[in-house]
């Protein structure tokens, strides 16, 4: 991903951490982690916002380096949002991501707040970026609409939880969470669509290697670039499941290289391991290529 400071970053991994517990905030920045979720939202009772708060602002302000630096904020219709995005507006941040995001006002608004606070510290306008939340039917009905709203959009994320609950949806998840499919892959289209991101949702159950296993499996063949979690135990199969396989980088190889050499003898297309490879398949082998190298597909901010 080219992150809003114009750095190629392979993120793959979001880890929600509780913004008043320190403890889980220093671990977090111990893990092998591609990008931290502070979190001000669902993760914080009340009673310990203005802790979170504080806490977050000092964890935003350690030295630049390694995890890129998000925070979930409360949503913009709550008596917090402001307050929190007081708070976290300093030096360091590089993603705020908004829930419970159904229309594009909301991002729009974000945005525009975004904006004055660049102005204001000298930062290049665009430097944060934006991850929209999608938890309603709502929110999925108008996720194509949030998805194009505004260039600072990185992704959109899905918060299965919450919407399992707008559906009245049990609390168990069956055969791969069958019963998300349409609305996982509906917000990665509406997300491939707008060249942006897209980030799956956490799999709650802590002690089911199994199914968390098959979760982040059906999730990257869904299309998802990326998946959050809440516990550090998920972090490195979701890691490798993200990132392309031995088998699949030595075949994405073999194809270019293949294509490469049927153009040059003047032919349209060729065959690799039994299989006709033409400008389609060429071109999701560059892109493996791509990425493994530190690239995106996801649209730029700068």
């Amino acid at each position: 991903m080219t992150t809003p400071t114009g750095r190629q970053r392979r993120l793959r991994s979001f880890m929600f951490v509780p913004g008043n517990r320190q403890r889980f905030i220093d671990k977090a920045f111990e893990l092998d982690l591609d990008a931290i979720l502070f979190d001000l939202e669902d993760g914080v009772p009340p009673a310990g916002k203005a802790t979170a708060r504080e806490l977050v602002g000092r964890a935003l302000a350690r030295p630049p380096g390694g995890p890129l630096r998000a925070v979930r904020v409360n949503a913009a219709d709550t008596p917090w949002h402001a307050d929190d995005l007081d708070a976290v507006l300093v030096a360091g941040v590089e993603a705020i991501c908004l829930p419970k995001v159904s229309e594009p006002a909301p991002v729009l608004g974000l945005a525009a707040r975004l904006t004055r606070f660049e102005a204001a510290t000298g930062l290049a306008t665009g430097s944060v970026g934006i991850i929209a939340a999608i938890e309603s039917a709502r929110a999925l009905l108008a996720a194509p609409l949030v998805a194009a709203s505004h260039p600072r959009l990185l992704a959109l994320m899905f918060g299965a939880e919450d919407f399992a609950l707008d559906l009245g949806l049990g609390a168990s998840r069956e055969a791969e969470a069958r019963e998300l499919s349409y609305a996982r892959s509906a917000i990665v289209v509406a997300a491939a669509a707008a060249g942006i991101g897209s980030i799956d949702g956490v799999y709650p159950v802590l002690h089911d290697t199994e199914g968390m296993l098959a979760d982040i499996l059906q999730a990257r063949r869904l299309g998802f670039t990326a998946k959050s979690t809440f516990h550090p135990s998920q972090v490195a199969e979701i890691n490798r499941i993200f990132s392309p396989s031995p088998d699949e980088l030595d075949y994405a190889r073999r194809v270019v290289a293949a294509f490469d050499a049927a153009q040059a003898r003047g032919d349209g297309s060729v065959a690799v391991g039994g299989q006709l490879v033409d400008l389609p398949i060429v071109a999701r082998a560059q892109r493996l290529l791509a990425l493994e190298d530190g690239g995106t597909i996801e649209r730029s901010l700068a």
